[in-house]
């Protein structure tokens, strides 16, 4: 492996899991410890094991080509060199996968927030467009979208959507889709056949545990309010409806997708905590070099990270120079290509600024 960053890295790794190894089997130890410097070492185990093998392939490897003079033993260690350095290979592109900063957030469900922006009716409009094509994609990774709130237009489309979301994996693959998209198409109504350009705004917010944000209920404004819009007759009779103001911050929530008004405080909180966890993770992120945001692709919802241009039927993703001619099929739920090019791409970002350092 000839890069030294990445060395370096495994080497600090080791030297760390021997240091937690010598902890652990001090009998002293403070029991609260004990658990603390079990996880830490569980964590970076699969890393050491991966380096100490690829170490010994490379030592074997080194024995093999002391031999390969030998009259007798030289064509023996050759062909064993040749499947040491297949080893060497795979082993070389486990350790980096390995050593890419995991995501604490990517096991969580999400919260999915679309807003229309600037383009009037049709960026309402597209605001759907992109509701359904969330809903698809959803639909094929079997996870559960429920709408927590809706605001609809006249005809048709979204002035703002909340909606949860459920399953699996959830946020490792839609966190890179907060920011601004873009469409470039010829409305219904323009007679001059001429191309008009809106825009919508989406958030993903990973759903975070009670413990993990505390919010004092004294902080709270909560108020009650007949429910509107579809669902029939029942939600018109009842105060149902729940709004919530979280008076240090300003943040003001609310759900009124259920008939319960029990129901709708529990997803309007679990909101409230998203909310306040994402303004504590930009103050962690604002904390780090402006080269690592970057890569990390924070997803600010004033970022433009993607145009949907309808007259040439093609997605341009601007954070990565990705472009796909599948228009049709990614706005019906087909988004596998877009998603994993840009993973890989974040990861490899993330793998490049820790050979940095």
């Amino acid at each position: 492996m000839a890069d030294e960053g990445i060395l370096r890295r495994l080497e600090e790794v080791e030297r760390k899991f021997e240091d937690l190894e010598k902890l652990l089997s001090d009998p002293d130890l403070n029991p609260e410890n004990i658990h603390r410097y079990a996880k830490e070492r569980s964590d970076i185990e699969d890393v050491v094991t991966t380096y100490r093998e690829y170490k010994e392939t490379l030592g074997t490897i080194k024995d093999n080509e002391s031999l390969l003079d030998d009259k007798e033993l030289g064509e023996l260690a050759q062909q064993e060199i040749n499947e040491l350095r297949e080893k060497e290979t795979g082993l070389e592109d486990k350790l980096k996968f390995l050593l890419i900063p995991k995501d604490p957030n990517d096991q969580r469900n999400v919260f999915l927030e679309i807003r229309a922006g600037t383009g009037g009716d049709e960026a309402g409009l597209f605001a759907a467009d992109l509701l359904r094509m969330y809903s698809k994609y959803c639909e094929s990774n079997r996870w559960k979208l429920q709408t927590i709130s809706i605001s609809d237009t006249d005809i048709g489309g979204i002035k703002e959507l909340i909606a949860s979301i459920e399953g699996k994996r959830v946020y490792s693959k839609l966190k890179y889709e907060s920011g601004v998209h873009r469409v470039q198409r010829i409305p219904a109504t323009e007679t001059g056949g001429r191309i008009h350009t809106s825009t919508a705004t989406v958030a993903i917010l990973p759903e975070v545990d009670d413990v993990e944000i505390d919010i004092d209920e004294k902080d709270l404004r909560v108020d009650t309010y007949r429910a509107s819009g579809a669902g029939g007759q029942h939600v018109n009779k009842t105060d149902s409806a729940i709004r919530i103001t979280h008076v240090p911050s300003g943040i003001v929530v609310q759900c009124q997708d259920e008939r319960s008004q029990h129901k709708n405080r529990a997803h309007a909180m679990k909101m409230l905590r998203a909310k306040l966890f994402e303004i504590e993770e930009e103050k962690r992120l604002s904390e780090i070099s402006d080269n690592r945001k970057s890569q990390v692709g924070t997803g600010e919802r004033s970022e433009k990270i993607r145009t949907y241009n309808f007259p040439q039927g093609r997605i341009t993703d601007h954070r990565i120079g990705l472009t796909l001619h599948k228009m049709e099929s990614i706005l019906d739920g087909d988004m596998n290509e877009l998603i994993e090019s840009l993973s890989t791409y974040f990861q490899a970002e993330s793998l490049k600024e820790l050979s940095e350092h």
